[in-house]
């Protein structure tokens, strides 16, 4: 028997808890929930779940500082939940590393598509399938590695939340191109996110940070328009 995937609920509402874990549970995830952000760390270290679902404002500490928390430790996928819809809410929960972001009220049916679109993007593919289809890009001291969610710069394996990786890897597979961040948008994050430009925007930071300027090549901004993966 397949080993149910485990799902944490974070919120400080127990109606709205329960009502994610009963959307969950319908669809064979095991869940546990817990309601302020001190239960959330311990939790996790004894849960030891697949993907959290982490409200924001929690009493004590709140929901960006468990992600803080959590981000030093460790890639686990979190979707962040809020009522507040201001962009400078999302940019600064993709900024600590969440993978996604989700307002309420929400619907049921995208809730669940898209903690799967997470997990799916999180899980490394199976061995036999991966064999088959590798999707590997390498440059020097750059190996970026799509089929098992890997970065390996200078010779060290570089920790990086999927979609900061997918967005790589997509900019690396088309050396020189230029994308737009609608069209980078569009290809990484799907309908949902076309507008709010400012996320690629908040990953490209993000990957700068940790994979700097090569002397053969550079995640360079074509100003005015996008991204590009510049190859010398």
């Amino acid at each position: 028997m397949v080993a149910k995937q485990k799902i944490l609920i974070v919120d400080d509402d127990a109606n709205i808890a329960e009502l994610i874990s009963l959307y969950l549970t319908k669809e064979c995830y095991d869940t546990r929930m817990v309601q302020d952000g001190e239960e959330a760390l311990a939790m996790y270290e004894q849960y030891q779940p697949n993907l959290i679902l982490l409200d924001l404002m929690l009493p004590g500490i709140d929901g960006y500082q468990v992600c803080r928390e959590i981000r030093a430790k460790s890639n686990l996928p979190i979707i962040m939940l809020s009522a507040k819809g201001e962009i400078f809410d999302k940019v600064l929960g993709l900024e600590l590393g969440a993978d996604d972001y989700i307002m309420k009220p929400f619907d049921s049916k995208e809730l669940v598509a898209r903690v799967k679109a997470v997990l799916r993007r999180y899980q490394p593919a199976k061995p036999e399938a991966a064999a088959a289809n590798i999707k590997c890009v390498e440059y020097p001291d750059l190996t970026i590695n799509q089929t098992n969610y890997s970065v390996v710069y200078h010779g060290k394996a570089v920790d990086m939340p999927p979609k900061e990786l997918e967005l790589l890897y997509f900019l690396a597979s088309s050396p020189n191109q230029v994308f737009t961040r609608e069209q980078l948008l569009d290809h990484i994050w799907g309908y949902e996110y076309i507008g709010d430009t400012r996320t690629v925007d908040v990953h490209v930071k993000r990957l700068r940070e940790k994979i700097k300027d090569h002397a053969s090549w550079r995640l360079a901004t074509v100003w005015g328009i996008g991204y590009k993966f510049e190859v010398k």
